[in-house]
């Protein structure tokens, strides 16, 4: 069994999630990162994606994420993100009218200029709420 270590989860509306877990994987800037007890210390950004928490035990849950900061210490890992997310809490017709503006504001992008870099960005977090919904890797 391997060792614990502390992981919190922050976001601006809340403390999304705060336990003594196995590991940590998540997204960052470049590439997939897992967390494991006595990690090297580091500050990263994060991507859009999903904040894998491995429990121990063949017991695991998964969240989406927002951009965010990942920080890790002698005294665990935090990350600070804009936004979180269990599968249960995603409002999947919401997630899908938000998925099909952004495809439109990418295809508007085409003709009208639009700022295609925060339409990406919708879309991206569109479909990663989507396919968590739907149990999707």
């Amino acid at each position: 069994m391997a060792k614990k270590f502390h992981v919190e989860i922050v976001t601006p509306n809340r403390i999304f999630f705060d336990e003594e877990v196995e590991k940590l994987v998540v997204r960052t800037t470049s590439g997939d990162i897992a967390v494991l007890h006595d990690h090297t210390p580091l500050v990263t950004p994060v991507e859009i994606g999903r904040a894998k928490i491995i429990f121990g035990n063949d017991k695991e849950r998964e969240a989406t994420i927002s951009p965010g900061i990942l920080t890790v210490d002698e005294n665990g890992a935090m990350l600070l993100t804009d936004a979180a997310e269990w599968p249960e809490e995603i409002d999947l017709d919401r997630a899908e009218r938000a998925k099909k503006r952004a495809s439109e504001r990418l295809e508007a992008q085409k003709k009208n200029e639009l700022d295609e870099t925060r339409a990406r960005a919708s879309l991206r977090k569109a479909v990663n709420r989507i396919e968590l919904a739907k149990g999707k890797k």
